[in-house]
């Protein structure tokens, strides 16, 4: 198939071959060929001829409902009396390709994005599109029944058994644990959710793989590739198919564009209950993209320097599903506390991008409320100049009223700062009360000699923001009022010296209460 004589039309250039964990893609001028491997996953089969037939026109089938001037027909391959192998006989047929119509490069979506071409209404016409899809996709019966607890954690049981040679090669065990405690306890809490999308036939014979690179933007929106070797991966909730896409934008770093491609789904569906299922689905998606693109790994088909490429790519799938997984079910304030060099900016940081979460960070807000560049040095005596107290009041009453507009805006934040006065903490607490907000104190501590050498480098680094240095450390600490008044279940000690990926995942347990 990669010689032009095979095809019975002009091949300009010379044939292409790509593949996939499950096939064999030969672009063959204007158009393509599409071949089944004779794999077995346990979620597909493909090992025999008749099961790659099969297939084969049942991808032609449903890749009609959105893509019909694409899927053209399925092709026998037989094998001539010579040895040869001839396109379209039906006499000794050895194999079969489905016949595609090859769609323009420039125009997939994926390039459309890296060239800077895609916009917030292209996220709208292809919500338009896909809202239209699922409208007219079919619904009841057994594909209801797909849309069941059991057959959803049956799901991800199985994407957690087959993953299990991956722990410690694409995902830690630690975030495997993880994903796994959070899948069962957002089943335990949300089981009439479940039931109510049900009896809303929100369950459909959806498309099953919506990402960037099945999507082509020509005349139209072609949508392309839609799942066909196993029902119970593309008979499910329009949510979960949302997420998809969604998910898929926020792995390619396009995450302004996931949530507008979400809420134009919503205004053009009026279905708002996605937003419970949401994060859930994107969490799972994340995970079957991570498990499929890890099978590559030991494809002895493709070139080490390919192996290393899934290796990569799926280690990011399993981060993000993670990182779904640590997201807050509800707004949260989380005020950072401690005495400067104990970490409490880095730890703000990377708990931000798990939870999804914004920060004011107090050292940059200072400088901005007095018009001072955020890196410009400001060598002040402690509780002088910029570190003034009515400097300090000033920078905590705007931290918190930044706070307090984006919790109402359903968004969790994080304020980075010392908090250092009793009065300050319970200011906090008393808001996130009065906003219906979760609230958690972490208390930062550090041992002082991994302090003073912290300070000491900040000094060496010009696009630090803190002042901080160590006689302002050791006038802060004669300074700082013991946090003794919050009750317990909101103030935690972390010893940011201590292994992160330990404490980080008891940490996040807990703010998710998940033991």
């Amino acid at each position: 198939m990669l010689r032009p004589d095979f095809y019975p039309h002009d091949i300009t250039p010379a044939p292409e071959l790509k593949q996939t964990h499950i096939s064999y893609i030969f672009i063959a001028g204007d158009y393509v060929y599409k071949i089944k491997k004779p794999v077995n996953f346990g979620f597909l089969d493909f090992t025999s001829l008749d099961k790659r037939r099969r297939y084969c026109l049942k991808e032609l089938e449903l890749n009609k409902r959105l893509a019909p001037n694409v899927y053209l027909k399925v092709l026998p391959i037989s094998r001539g009396d010579k040895g040869s192998y001839i396109l379209g006989s039906k006499k000794n047929i050895v194999e079969y390709a489905l016949k595609m119509r090859k769609l323009p490069e420039e125009r997939m979506l994926k390039r459309l994005f890296a060239e800077g071409k895609a916009d917030n209404s292209l996220m709208d016409a292809i919500a338009r599109k896909v809202v239209s899809f699922h409208k007219q996709a079919a619904t009841g019966g057994k594909i209801d029944k797909m849309g069941s607890l059991e057959t959803i954690l049956h799901n991800h049981e199985e994407n957690f058994a087959q993953t299990v040679s991956c722990i410690d090669a694409t995902i830690p065990r630690n975030k495997y644990d993880f994903i796994k405690s959070y899948v069962h306890n957002f089943f335990d809490n949300n089981s009439k959710l479940f039931q109510r999308r049900i009896a809303e036939h929100k369950i459909r014979d959806c498309h099953g793989d919506l990402h960037l690179e099945h999507i082509c933007i020509t005349d139209e929106v072609v949508i392309f590739d839609c799942i066909e070797f196993n029902e119970r991966f593309r008979y499910e909730d329009v949510a979960a198919e949302t997420a998809f896409l969604a998910m898929d934008l926020d792995y390619n770093n396009y995450s302004d564009y996931a949530n507008a491609f979400v809420a134009a789904y919503v205004r053009h569906s009026g279905d708002s209950g996605i937003f419970s299922l949401l994060n859930f689905y994107r969490c799972y998606y994340a995970y079957v993209r991570g498990k499929v693109i890890s099978f590559r790994i030991n494809d002895q088909s493709i070139s080490y320097e390919e192996q290393m490429l899934a290796t990569a790519a799926a280690t990011r799938y399993f981060d993000l599903a993670y990182a779904y997984a640590c997201r807050l079910e509800k707004p949260v304030l989380i005020i950072m506390a401690g005495l400067m060099g104990t970490g409490k900016s880095a730890l703000a940081k990377v708990l931000a991008s798990y939870l999804g979460a914004d920060i004011v960070r107090s050292d940059v807000l200072r400088k901005e409320l007095l018009h001072i560049a955020p890196t410009s040095r400001r060598y002040n005596d402690f509780g002088k100049g910029i570190y003034s107290d009515d400097i300090s009041r000033q920078t905590y009453d705007r931290a918190m009223e930044i706070a307090s507009e984006k919790i109402k805006n359903g968004k969790s934040i994080i304020i980075d700062a010392s908090y250092k006065r009793m009065k300050d903490r319970l200011n906090a607490y008393e808001a996130a009360k009065k906003l219906s907000a979760g609230f958690y104190l972490l208390e930062c501590t550090c041992p002082e000699e991994i302090i003073k050498a912290r300070l000491e480098r900040r000094k060496l680094n010009h696009a630090e923001v803190s002042d901080g240095r160590w006689e302002i450390y050791l006038a802060q600490k004669a300074n700082f009022e013991q946090i003794s008044e919050l009750p317990e279940e909101h103030h935690m000690v972390i010893d940011t010296s201590l292994d992160r990926e330990a404490y980080l995942d008891k940490l996040i347990r807990r703010l998710k209460r998940m033991g």
